[in-house]
């Protein structure tokens, strides 16, 4: 990770009888987000009883990070997501600057600001 890359980490619990529904919008929030300039990463991780799942995405900057929550990723399929499944958690690592921040605020968001450590 750069000193500005920005990382989520989403996890969501799928509701009874929601797999398919949570899946086939998963695969056009990827196709979507491998659209967006400055995504460096967009990794999915189902549970081994397929009711919980974990995002991770990655951003070059505050800028990408931004421009994927203004995007339609995040303003059209989100919400289509959330009728298959439930937040659970939602943590930020980096600095994503103010607007993402107010923004990522209003979906519950814990932010981690840098802190230590080591990058190569």
């Amino acid at each position: 990770m750069s000193d500005n890359t920005i990382l989520f980490a989403v996890d969501l619990a799928i509701h009874e009888g929601g797999l398919q529904e949570f899946e086939n919008t998963v695969r056009a929030m990827i196709a979507a987000s491998d659209r967006e300039p400055g995504t460096l990463g967009y990794e999915w991780f189902l549970s081994g009883d397929r009711r919980q799942c974990r995002l991770i995405e990655t951003y070059r900057d505050g800028d990408a990070a931004l421009a994927h929550l203004t995007g339609p990723v995040v303003q059209k399929l989100v919400p289509q997501l959330l009728h298959a499944a439930t937040l659970q958690r939602f943590e930020v690592y980096g600095d994503p600057g103010k607007k993402a921040s107010e923004m990522l605020a209003g979906f519950g968001a814990a932010i981690f600001s840098p802190w230590h450590g080591l990058r190569r």
